[in-house]
């Protein structure tokens, strides 16, 4: 079966790094959720302002549209997106049963620090504290959960290991 797949977390987590990585691993294409914000949402985030579920709408519907393409192709895709919120993830999974969630798991001082090395990113340390207070983690059934204190190649080999990934 082609798998469309979400690598959810927090900002700071490791979505870009381990969506690219997971692409790469599969031979498909990746995208980055944070290309598609429109440029007031950006522009928000900028001045350290989190985006409320009205500034989130079209850009869900934008991922939502881009991963039933690839699932209407039969193909399989990685897309890095937040999808902080349980009803974000049910936008995203509309009518699309290849979405497979991996949900990014860590700690806010772990996260913390590796933001404060980011350099040129939109989404400053500052807003962390409102992501993970947006946060409503998935549970083992919803998403393949990763630890973020692992090593890349061992974080891919954990996703395409699980059972979710090869019961589906």
């Amino acid at each position: 079966m082609t798998h469309t797949f979400v690598i959810m977390g927090v900002s700071g987590c490791g979505k870009s790094t381990i969506g690219q990585a997971l692409a790469d691993t599969l031979d498909c294409p990746f995208y980055d959720g944070d290309d598609f914000h429109p440029p007031e949402n950006v522009a928000k985030m900028a001045s350290g302002i989190p985006l409320n579920d009205d500034d989130r709408a079209p850009w869900l519907a934008a991922l939502h549209d881009l991963l039933l393409a690839h699932a209407e192709r039969g193909e399989t895709a990685v897309l890095a997106c937040s999808a902080l919120k349980k009803k974000y993830r049910e936008q995203l999974r509309a009518g699309n049963d290849t979405v497979l969630f991996v949900y990014l798991q860590g700690d806010f001082d772990l996260i913390w620090q590796r933001m404060q090395t980011r350099q040129a990113h939109y989404m400053k340390a500052e807003m962390l504290q409102s992501q993970f207070d947006t946060l409503e983690a998935p549970s083992g059934q919803e998403a393949v959960i990763v630890s973020i204190t692992m090593p890349v190649e061992e974080m891919i080999e954990e996703i395409v290991g699980s059972d979710i990934f090869l019961g589906s």
